[in-house]
């Protein structure tokens, strides 16, 4: 993606370590239109007062107000909003809760600068793509990507959290492979991926999702047809 799409992004950038927070906002401001810097929770409320932001990318172990209450409060009024965490914790279980807040990625740090750019991608790809958003899938199944639900004909399908890690990385690589690699970093995480897991969470999936819509690749990895 090119610079110039970046340029178009306006984000909130909130960690409370002085020196990493600096460095991340001069490397932002070389890639994204305008960047604003809160150290907490509390002062990034203060800042989305005056300020929309089309991404936030925030820490998660803060004084005052820690990054996960500080989604809490800006998801009451915000459930679009494209939210980054950064995070040194990979368990599952830690991780796991913000789902429900519609948390678009995580970042563990070390913040790296590729790891910066790849995210404001993914962010950008979903502001500018609707169909991101709600995506409509064959047999008239919809996927309501804000929401994190299933539809069939209007009729909601419980999906479990590690089934919408599993779909939303799927469509995350709509045009590509998702390998057994990313699997494992993205939706098992700090748990290992055995066969049996796998195979028994892609057969619950298909049971609920249209006919032949995953499509497995030996050896390799996962794709949507």
């Amino acid at each position: 993606m090119s610079n110039k799409v970046l340029k178009s992004l306006k984000v909130l950038f909130i960690e409370d370590e002085d020196l990493i927070r600096n460095k991340i906002v001069s490397s932002l401001e070389y890639i994204v239109g305008e960047v604003i810097a809160a150290s907490n929770g509390i002062e990034a409320l203060e800042k989305l007062q005056h300020f929309t932001p089309d991404l936030i990318i925030t820490d998660l172990e803060m004084p005052k107000m820690n990054g996960a209450d500080f989604i809490h409060e800006v998801r009451k009024k915000d459930k679009d909003t494209c939210i980054i965490v950064v995070t040194a914790y990979t368990s599952e279980k830690y991780l796991l809760q913000l789902i429900d807040m519609h948390i678009e990625k995580y970042i563990l740090k070390p913040i790296t600068l590729e790891k910066l750019i790849s995210a404001l991608e993914d962010c950008q790809k979903r502001f500018s793509n609707s169909t991101n958003l709600k995506r409509t899938l064959p047999d008239d199944y919809t996927y309501d990507w804000n929401q994190k639900i299933l539809l069939h004909k209007d009729e909601m399908i419980t999906l479990t959290k590690k089934e919408i890690l599993f779909l939303e990385l799927l469509f995350k690589n709509i045009d590509s492979v998702t390998s057994f690699e990313e699997l494992q970093e993205v939706v098992w995480q700090d748990s290992v991926m055995t066969d049996n897991a796998l195979r028994s969470l892609i057969r619950n999936l298909r049971k609920k999702l249209p006919k032949d819509f995953i499509i497995n690749l030996s050896g390799i990895g996962y794709k949507v047809a």
